[in-house]
């Protein structure tokens, strides 16, 4: 990822929308399936905001391979931060309750996706739980896929075969977003048709308004998420448990 969406990701991630929409979608899922555990592993934990999230739900700890985004994390968690690659991760087998992975393994410096979901299952305590959530649907690359440096984006069939392969049990895939990919999709053709080279993220600043709105869309599909899978959306979001 470029340096400067560290900086843009550590500025906007505890208010933006789709920051703040996400973790009330995840909290849901992982309030009906998980609760309260002891340890807590943030698979690429970027610039840290997600730590303070899991909190809730145990004793994080926090692991990510750019000295960039851990210098972000370390000013919101200065203990328990460690530097690695998700594709070998330094703690041993069995060592977590819930290891949670947002938005990592599509990315261009995690060549093989296998082998980082057979560390986080490897590191998974018999009983405990994998959190997984990706980007969806490779058709829909655009210029924000430029600036993250997307390798692949998935789909939900993807991520369940690949979480079954590495022998976690799948409890429940969903994509999320599902309310705003009309207007995501729009906004990909409308870049195709007009084929202006661009690499600008879609972390952008918009009204209080709306940001309100969108947040408290994605709020609603959390809630939606307690009963039933989406059929559709920008992400694709898979709970798993070790047998």
């Amino acid at each position: 990822m470029k340096r400067v969406e560290y900086r843009l990701m550590f500025e906007s991630e505890d208010g933006f929308w789709w920051y703040a929409g996400m973790r009330r979608a995840v909290a849901a899922l992982l309030d009906r399936y998980v609760g309260a555990v002891e340890r807590v592993l943030d698979a690429g934990c970027g610039t840290g905001a997600n730590l303070v999230f899991l909190a809730r739900y145990g004793r994080t700890v926090g692991i990510d391979l750019a000295a960039e985004a851990l210098r972000f994390a370390m000013t919101r968690q200065p203990e328990a931060i460690a530097r690695g690659s998700i594709s070998a991760l330094p703690f041993a087998a069995e060592s977590f309750d819930l290891v949670t992975s947002f938005e990592v393994i599509y990315h261009l410096a995690v060549e093989d996706d296998r082998a980082a979901l057979a560390e986080m299952a490897r590191v998974t305590r018999p009983g405990g739980w994998v959190l997984v959530r990706v980007p969806a649907y490779d058709w829909l690359r655009g210029a924000h896929d430029r600036a993250v440096q997307t390798r692949h984006r998935y789909t939900a069939g993807e991520i369940r075969a690949k979480l079954r392969d590495v022998g976690l049990e799948v409890v429940r895939t969903s994509y999320l977003n599902t309310t705003l990919f009309p207007l995501a999709a729009a906004k990909r053709a409308l870049e195709w048709l007009t084929a202006a080279p661009s690499d600008e993220s879609d972390l952008k600043p918009l009204s209080p308004a709306l940001n309100r709105l969108f947040t408290a869309t994605l709020a609603a599909e959390g809630q939606a998420l307690r009963r039933i899978d989406l059929p559709f959306g920008l992400s694709v979001l898979a709970l798993a448990r070790k047998p």
